[in-house]
């Protein structure tokens, strides 16, 4: 199981020394316009495999992704303080234009994992870009970690019995699906009133603006968020490589909503297998449809 990664700044790195803790995969090529770069981080990467899953570590050009099932598209400007994700748009796709075609070119037959940010925007130009390959954007599957994350400090639990969808933008204008939330199985509320914890408007405002405000929070702190999309990368690449039929809130081209944007879906060895629509109140479906909005006209920038 053969893995590239394109981009090896903070974020594509992570991401390569993630798939190597975990046994994502057994062979991982790095490559960047930077050579030296992309050389050091994989030497460095690789001596972390002796002494957890033996993953085969190495660096190259674009012809070093043949044979590749999953390339992991990190390439681009970072995120600075201040800065939204839209308005990283005009950078970042001419990026995208220049590096799909040689990715496309070398690896014919790999899902495109696309991780650079505005995500959504810019899955939707590499659709555009490599019409013939399965495309996958990172959406909000870190969102919907912070948002379990957030649930779970709450309720004093492990955070992998709290399960929630972060829908839409991975963006200001994302949705947090309350409806659907659950701590146990349980609906949200009722486990609070069981385990006699606090559970009201503010607490879940409180919520929200932890998940919703987390990336600026840390660039301000630390000049960018990569840890946490390291890790959700290899276990959406692992989603695709191991065939889990895994549901992730993965960002993909959505003909409901015009524009892609993040909702259940059903990864496996084909990217997106099925898409699920889970059912939510009206406030959360008005939020819904003015996210795909905000997208839709942020594309209007791409022509698209």
């Amino acid at each position: 199981m053969k893995v590239g990664v394109v981009g090896t700044g903070f974020v594509g790195s992570t991401a390569a020394y993630a798939m190597v803790l975990r046994g994502s995969c057994s062979e991982l090529v790095l490559v960047d316009l930077d050579e030296d770069r992309a050389q050091a981080e994989a030497e460095d990467i690789a001596h972390a495999a002796p002494v957890s899953h033996g993953t085969r570590v190495s660096s190259g050009d674009y012809a070093a992704l043949e044979g590749a099932q999953v390339v992991v598209l990190t390439a681009g400007a970072n995120q600075k303080p201040g800065e939204s994700r839209l308005d990283l748009l005009e950078k970042n796709a001419a990026i995208f234009r220049e590096i799909i075609p040689q990715v496309t070119r070398a690896a014919p037959g790999a899902v495109l994992l696309v991780a650079t940010n505005p995500v959504d925007l810019l899955t939707d130009l590499t659709t555009q870009l490599a019409p013939e390959q399965p495309v996958i954007g990172s959406g909000t599957v870190l969102d919907s970690a912070r948002f379990r994350h957030l649930m779970a400090q709450h309720a004093a639990v492990d955070g992998t019995h709290a399960h929630g969808y972060v829908l839409g933008e991975h963006g200001d204008s994302e949705v947090l699906a309350w409806s659907s939330a659950t701590v146990a199985g349980m609906p949200v509320a009722d486990f609070m009133k069981a385990q006699e914890l606090p559970w009201n408007a503010e607490v879940r405002r409180e919520i929200d603006r932890g998940t919703r405000h987390a990336a600026a929070s840390i660039i301000e702190g630390k000049r960018a968020t990569y840890y946490g999309i390291g890790a959700a990368l290899a276990r959406i690449a692992e989603g695709v490589l191991r065939d889990r039929r895994s549901i992730l809130t993965v960002s993909a081209p959505t003909p409901e909503y015009g524009v892609s944007l993040s909702l259940p879906r059903i990864i496996g060895a084909g990217g997106v297998l099925s898409t699920l629509h889970p059912k939510l109140t009206e406030d959360e479906q008005r939020a819904l449809d003015k996210s795909a909005e905000v997208l839709r006209q942020a594309r209007a920038h791409l022509g698209g």
